[in-house]
């Protein structure tokens, strides 16, 4: 079988689930694609297709509706929509650290958080970090929705833009621009992004939630660790506009901010949730009032599928 090809399910008595991703293929769904490369799904008895997704892709109604099995996003965003009303649960981490950063130029005034009042982002308008920063910070800064692009960023070194460690650094640099990042980390504002799915799977069907995410942190493991060539062939067959310099550099990225496998001096680990951070971050949310009600960690995130080791 050719590496990603999907079994007759049928035949092979596999269960067919969807897994909807948050973005186009990238390096931050390695460990995804290298479990799906690798056949670690099948080994779990999982035939598991990877649903791209990009701006608009929708993915936490998605899973709500269960239109999806599985899911990842950021989990501050996840809480947000929990109490609004979705039945979601964060089942696994993804991220134990937060990749998002402010993106400026070399030679910008603009050194701290604090700097960005008076001035304009480029952001995706409605995150819940917006809110946080203005708050903790007392500033206030205007707003431009992000295009997903550099082009405005690169003609005027006055730009500021919310970017990705692993990823709008490579392309600024690659086009000559010499550039600092701002991780949103440093400011206490650190989300987890999780793999999510709906209540109802994990109060009905915990033998699939235990399995996804068994063979997920296998592949996360394997993609960190090991040689990541087997995702990084699946994702630029399905993205034709990646490459493999740039899947190296987000790889790295991942590795080099421990993004992905947090630090073990710290106990941090791939896949691991603590419910504890969970809680923490919703009372920051509610401190910041973002939250519309007030929630528990148990009520939009559960443990009982991570393994007590990594596999």
């Amino acid at each position: 079988m050719s590496c990603g090809q999907a079994p007759d399910t049928e035949q092979s008595g596999l269960r067919k689930v969807t897994f909807q991703s948050d973005w186009f293929p990238q390096a931050e769904h390695g460990g995804f694609y290298q479990a799906l490369a690798k056949g670690y799904y099948q080994e779990e008895g999982l035939d598991l297709e990877i649903i791209s997704g990009g701006p608009g892709a929708g993915v936490l109604l998605k899973i709500a509706k269960g239109v999806a099995d599985f899911g990842m996003f950021r989990g501050d965003d996840a809480i947000l929509a929990a109490s609004r009303g979705l039945p979601l649960m964060m089942i696994g981490a993804t991220l134990q650290h937060d990749p998002q950063a402010i993106l400026v130029h070399a030679d910008s005034p603009v050194q701290s958080f604090a700097d960005l009042d008076g001035r304009t982002v480029i952001a995706a308008v409605g995150m819940t970090w917006i809110p946080y920063i203005q708050k903790k910070y007392d500033i206030t800064f205007g707003l431009i929705p992000t295009s997903y692009g550099l082009t405005q960023f690169l003609a005027d070194k006055d730009t500021i833009q919310q970017c990705f460690l692993t990823s709008e650094p490579f392309f600024a640099r690659q086009r000559g621009a010499e550039v600092r990042t701002l991780p949103l980390s440093a400011t206490g504002y650190d989300s987890y992004h999780v793999m999510l799915t709906r209540r109802a799977l994990v109060r009905d069907d915990p033998d699939l939630a235990r399995a996804f995410v068994s063979a997920s942190i296998r592949g996360w493991r394997d993609y960190i660790e090991g040689d990541p060539t087997p995702a990084h062939e699946l994702i630029i067959a399905r993205n034709e506009q990646m490459t493999a310099e740039h899947l190296d550099f987000s790889r790295q990225a991942l590795i080099d901010h421990q993004l992905a496998a947090g630090d073990p001096a710290k106990e941090e680990r791939l896949g691991q949730l603590l419910l504890e951070r969970v809680q923490r971050k919703i009372e920051l949310l509610q401190e910041f009032e973002v939250l519309e009600k007030p929630m528990r960690a148990e009520d939009v995130a559960t443990v009982e599928f991570i393994p007590i080791k990594n596999p």
